[in-house]
């Protein structure tokens, strides 16, 4: 196999990540529970969710290397060229709750994005795969038999493929866990954050990507921030519930 890996003329990157999109958003309107939120409510969610994934996703990026983004600060092709999926996620989630507010919704919505956006994921991480090393989403150097040539010699870690195994767990725990309704709602979207977010933390220790916050990198940073909130909300909504039975 050579890499980027090209399907009918076209980059892969580009074809699987319009496919993640697409494919992501029909999942989402085919599996949302109709009779938590209306469908022109959810719309508005879903626009407050991709205008700040987009935002969101360009932030965390440039802070990847501040030295290099302050150097190219008037670069307009630098400034564009890069997002990642954990910024689109906490931008996304960002969004979603300024949409709520405007359109003055209350309940949680987070459950009906978990499979849409581990599908999603899962088929765009396809596409950094197939793109290689131009993707720079591989891990480092090693001798597992999991390793992968992208077409330098090098074996390394496909950390891509290990994301879509992961994801493909943590769904099908996830919705497990939600055939035996003892969930509040939106629990299976922190569980579903607070897990990704975890191995996200972990699995960029494997990433040859730059680490100029002590051990860490701009996404384990974020992750950090993000694992700290989860786990205070599941704390706190469990005291809640603790606090409603015995009432």
């Amino acid at each position: 196999m050579h890499f980027p890996f090209y399907i009918f003329g076209i980059h892969p990157h580009l074809l699987f990540e319009s496919l993640a999109y697409f494919i992501g958003f029909r999942v989402y309107l085919y599996t949302r529970n109709k009779e938590r939120i209306p469908i022109d409510k959810a719309l508005w969610v879903v626009v407050g969710a991709t205008l700040g994934a987009a935002l969101g996703s360009k932030l965390l990026y440039w802070f990847e290397d501040p030295k290099k983004t302050l150097e190219h600060w008037n670069s307009i092709l630098y400034l564009m060229e890069g997002k990642t999926i954990v910024g689109g996620l906490l931008g996304g989630l960002i969004g979603v709750e300024i949409a709520k507010k405007f359109i003055g919704w209350t309940r949680s919505t987070g459950d009906d994005f978990v499979l849409p956006l581990a599908v999603g994921m899962m088929i765009g991480r396809i596409g950094c795969f197939l793109t290689g090393l131009d993707d720079h989403t591989y891990g480092v150097a090693t001798t597992w038999f999991t390793g992968v040539d992208f077409g330098d010699g090098v074996k390394r870690h496909p950390t891509q493929l290990y994301e879509i195994f992961f994801l493909g767990i943590l769904v099908l725990c996830l919705f497990q866990m939600k055939r035996k309704k003892f969930s509040w709602e939106g629990l299976l979207f922190q569980l579903f954050m607070l897990n990704y977010l975890t191995f996200r933390l972990l699995i960029d220790f494997i990433k040859p990507t730059p680490h100029p916050y002590w051990v860490f990198n701009n996404i384990q940073i974020a992750c950090l921030l993000g694992i700290a909130y989860y786990i205070w909300l599941i704390n706190k909504k469990q005291t809640e519930k603790r606090r409603a039975l015995y009432a």
